[in-house]
């Protein structure tokens, strides 16, 4: 599934990074715990998160994720916009709650993809 896939299914719209959307993506890790995350390390991987803060993006950095999509009608602040473009980051939003956005894109095929270890 690429990312254009998973923001159409959950009905979204970007913040940055659209024009790399086409990137494949093979699990979407959903959690609002940073520590959580790093838990969960997994190749091309989608993070679906309700947390807002500058944390998320430098998780995503540290962890090689590509992909955030906020959950919840959470929109990212200008200054993680920026990050997220510095870092080639795609940032997205749903107004759906992290339980469906999770089952629709796992009812869509979207499953766990292989374990990447640290």
């Amino acid at each position: 599934m690429t990312v254009n896939d998973a923001v159409t299914i959950l009905e979204g719209q970007f913040f940055s990074g659209e024009s790399d959307a086409s990137m494949e993506i093979a699990s979407a890790c959903g959690a609002d715990l940073m520590s959580d995350v790093m838990a969960f390390v997994k190749d091309r991987v989608a993070l679906l998160t309700g947390l807002v803060n500058p944390q998320v993006i430098r998780t995503a950095e540290l962890l090689d994720i590509h992909c955030i999509i906020f959950v919840r009608g959470k929109i990212p602040s200008r200054d993680m916009i920026d990050m997220a473009q510095e870092s080639d980051i795609i940032l997205a939003s749903t107004k759906l709650p992290m339980f469906i956005a999770c089952g629709k894109l796992y009812e869509a095929g979207l499953k766990a993809g292989g374990t990447r270890r640290i």
